[in-house]
């Protein structure tokens, strides 16, 4: 018999690594939407699926104290919507520094758009994943089920 999850799934939840990446919009959603109680009820959906490390591209303190109020690894970088490509391997370090060994990490900004797909694709390949951005590119899309636009393409990492 297969353990019932409880709490709620975060908007957008997908696994980009299986077991070891997840990526969500924020969580207990944000602007006006932003719930204390759907946050609480997210992170324990969240820990439920084995997360144990959250990496926020929101800036300093988004959530932190209730994140690590639930026991929960926390780190941010800042990324603003205009990102530009040289920037993108400060993100791909930061991540690398929340998967440790035994992490499993979800990542978020407030929603899943073009930069944070464009990110994702090029983490596989900065984690030498995968070595073709092309294929990353057709990946994330898959995982995301949206296209990656211009914007997040150009923050993929080419051969």
């Amino acid at each position: 018999m297969s353990k019932k999850s409880t709490g709620l799934e975060p908007r957008g939840f997908r696994w980009v690594i299986k077991g070891r990446l997840a990526v969500a919009e924020r969580i207990g959603g944000y602007g006006f939407q932003h719930r204390k109680v759907r946050r609480e009820e997210e992170i324990i959906w969240l820990k439920d699926q084995g997360i144990n490390t959250v990496v926020s591209l929101l800036g300093p303190n988004q959530n932190q104290y209730a994140y690590e109020a639930a026991g929960l690894s926390f780190s941010s970088i800042e990324v603003p919507d205009e990102l530009e490509p040289e920037e993108a391997p400060a993100v791909y370090e930061a991540l690398d520094e929340a998967m440790v060994p035994g992490a499993v990490a979800l990542v978020h900004r407030d929603t899943i758009d073009d930069t944070l797909g464009g990110l994702l694709a090029g983490y596989l390949i900065h984690s030498e994943l995968l070595d073709d951005p092309i294929v990353a590119t057709d990946v994330v899309q898959r995982i995301l089920g949206r296209a990656i636009g211009p914007e997040g393409r150009r923050l993929i990492p080419q051969a």
